[in-house]
């Protein structure tokens, strides 16, 4: 599940791409320049649906709903597969 967190900086990251500026952002979005930085920054606590949908709008993105069921992996299981991986290409084994 995309968090604040995350959707700052994948906001941040599209609107560096398109040579945005925040103040620029805001505008096309109508929103304050205060709230997208503290979106940017991760010092939001919450943002209304209409000001998210707004940001992506101007960004030419859009948000998009699919099942739970694809979950992320863990670091546990990360850390595994990493390891599995690396015993695979140790020659010396």
């Amino acid at each position: 599940m995309l968090d604040l967190i995350s959707l700052g900086e994948k906001i941040t990251a599209k609107r560096k791409t398109l040579g945005l500026s925040q103040f620029d952002l805001a505008e096309r979005a109508r929103i304050s320049r205060a709230t997208l930085q503290a979106l940017e920054n991760g010092r939001i606590g919450e943002l209304g649906f209409s000001k998210i949908s707004k940001l992506l709008t101007a960004l030419g993105l859009e948000l998009k709903i699919q099942e739970a069921g694809t979950r992320r992996p863990t670091l546990d299981e990360l850390i595994e597969e990493e390891e599995c991986d690396d015993k695979g290409l140790d020659r010396r084994r």
